[in-house]
């Protein structure tokens, strides 16, 4: 239970801090006046910041420090390319971060791994969108400390992503990557495999939806991204793990390009406690693909 707390903790100090960052980013300057930070919601035209949501010990050593972000438009999607205006530093200006923003809360997005020597330094995410900018530092604060890969109160874990049956999996917000190519307005076969531990809250009822879903989104590209469907459903399986889990099941889906380039597209496999743990920090998964796209 003390673990549940300390993330119950970590994450309510996110949420803070991304809530001073959207109010601090729009108070009155040199008696201009600003938005009121309980406006109502736009569709577009609002800013994005960054949300510093924790720090963890790797399973195979290190640190690493793990964001997600807020875009305050209910409906536009933006893209800020890698420098000034989307930059992580020091270290940066790219340390993996996303270049297009989802509207909303999107939670666990990626990670920074930092050495363990890391002490009482800190990175901070810039981003600048319609003209407005945020930053937010990340430390490695014990008060931070977050657990993204059992949920101890009840032993839940991560879903496992695999991009073949049987193949490497990837479990946690620490992501794998392969690499793919495709041609322009080719549609892309995607193919992911998931599985669960299938549990959930003691004493609470199952839940009607499959035990793993997953989400298909653009993280990096030069263009737009349509996906057959970004929400594939996750057939059950007999699944070949490493590990015994209560259910497993392929998702396949295909992505369209509309400019050739280099993407980075993100898988990322939920579990009963929904997106960003349902407040714990655990558990999900996430993947990435490289996409090559070829005129």
């Amino acid at each position: 239970m003390h673990a549940l707390r300390s993330s119950a903790t970590a994450l309510s100090r996110a949420i803070l801090l991304a809530t001073w960052t959207l109010v601090s980013a729009t108070l009155p300057v040199h008696g201009q006046s600003g938005q009121l930070p309980m406006e109502p919601l736009h569709e577009s035209g609002q800013n994005v910041t960054a949300a510093y949501e924790g720090w963890f010990k790797n399973p195979n050593g290190g640190i690493s420090v793990l964001f997600g972000y807020f875009n305050r438009n209910v409906k536009e999607e933006l893209d800020i390319p890698i420098g000034p205006n989307n930059r992580i530093e020091p270290g940066g200006p790219d340390q993996g971060q996303p270049t297009h923003f989802l509207p909303r809360r999107q939670w666990g997005i990626f990670t920074v791994t930092v050495p363990e020597n890391f002490g009482n330094d800190k990175l901070t995410w810039t981003l600048v969108a319609n003209g407005q900018t945020t930053s937010v530092p990340a430390h490695l604060d014990a008060r931070w400390q977050i657990a993204p890969f059992v949920d101890v109160g009840i032993g839940n874990t991560p879903p496992l992503i695999s991009f073949e049956e049987g193949g490497p999996s990837v479990q946690g917000p620490l992501a794998m990557s392969i690499a793919l190519e495709t041609t322009l307005r080719n549609p892309l076969t995607l193919n992911v495999w998931a599985a669960d531990d299938a549990k959930t809250f003691q004493g609470g009822k199952l839940p009607d939806t499959p035990p793993a879903t997953v989400t298909w989104s653009k993280f990096r590209g030069p263009g737009a991204v349509k996906f057959a469907n970004s929400k594939p459903p996750v057939e059950k399986a007999d699944g070949k793990w490493k590990t015994p889990q209560a259910f497993s099941g392929k998702a396949t889906t295909t992505a369209t390009f509309s400019e050739p380039g280099e993407y980075v597209l993100r898988v990322v496999a939920n579990d009963w406690s929904g997106d960003g743990g349902g407040g714990f920090q655990c558990c999900w998964t996430n993947a990435q693909v490289k996409v090559s796209v070829k005129p």
